[in-house]
């Protein structure tokens, strides 16, 4: 670690602005990380570089990698357009802090599909100024789940738009299908979609939380979520609250439709229930668990 520049630990290896980069193969990247995880036990916040870091590279491909033990995130996109990320396998333990799989700011035209991610935090996070991220065929766990944010930290604006993520497996992940946004924040999240997705012993399996980590702060807005649908949910939950709806006291979330989910518990003879604070929407669910908490 003392290698690194005090000034320059946030990248290891970094392309900018490389149009039509293709990166493919069997190879591995191996980030070493566990020596920066034990150094920032006590700060997670202390400087550490992402394993690899795509800056403002358009018509990007990467496949066939496998990456293993980042220092931080394994790979973050950022300022991309045209992206097609396959057929990867992303590693590290469970408690391993902040290690994502693949973390997505400003970046557009996303195609993410066939890979395993299992880490110590999100297995696919999508940050701020976001759009047309399409997720599927991935197997997520162990992790923190697919994750739409956390936007508007600070009372930042913030905007994220038309994610679709189908076909993916949770297993053993500590949250499942996740958007989550700091109170106070501005910006909105929206055309949003969770269709046919599998889940495995999963955590927090459906879960919109407005007040991520301040959860006792005041506010007089949030960042608006609208135009969620959650379709064809089906598996297992650790938790006994599988779906929760935490919405601001404002505006609260608008248009959240929830369609065909089917769970169970993870522990024998528990029944599954769901929460919902200030959360507007329809529920065909009839089956475990229902979801009347929605308003009109």
């Amino acid at each position: 670690m003392n290698a690194w520049d005090d000034n320059n630990k946030e990248k290891w290896i970094q392309f900018m602005q490389v149009n039509g980069l293709t990166i493919y193969g069997g190879g591995q990247i191996d980030g070493q990380g566990k020596i920066w995880w034990d150094y920032c036990q006590e700060d997670k916040s202390c400087p550490r570089p992402s394993a690899l870091s795509f800056h403002s590279c358009n018509n990007l491909r990467v496949s066939g990698l496998q990456h293993v033990n980042s220092q931080k995130n394994h790979i973050s996109i950022n300022g991309c357009n045209d992206v097609d990320i396959s057929h990867l396998k992303i590693t590290a333990p469970e408690e391993s802090p902040n290690t994502d799989g693949i973390d997505i700011s400003a970046s557009n035209h996303l195609q993410i599909h066939d890979s395993f991610i299992g880490t110590g935090d999100d297995c696919v996070a999508i940050n701020g100024f976001s759009s047309y991220i399409n997720i599927s065929r991935v197997l997520c766990g162990p992790g923190h789940g697919i994750s739409i944010g956390s936007l508007g930290k600070g009372g930042a604006y913030e905007t994220v738009e038309e994610v679709h993520v189908e076909d993916c497996t949770f297993k053993g992940t500590m949250n499942g299908a996740r958007i989550k946004t700091w109170k106070g924040g501005r910006g909105y999240a929206r055309k949003i979609s969770f269709e046919r997705i599998r889940m495995i012993n999963a955590g927090n399996p459906i879960i919109i939380d407005q007040t991520y980590v301040n959860r006792m702060a005041a506010a007089s807005r949030d960042v608006e979520i609208s135009d969620v649908s959650y379709k064809g949910v089906i598996g297992s939950s650790t938790d006994a609250r599988a779906v929760y709806f935490n919405c601001g006291d404002g505006a609260g979330c608008r248009n959240i439709v929830v369609e065909d989910v089917e769970m169970t518990s993870a522990v024998a003879g528990k029944q599954l229930f769901a929460v919902c604070n200030n959360a507007h929407g329809t529920s065909s669910a009839d089956r475990s668990p229902r979801v009347p908490c929605l308003l009109p």
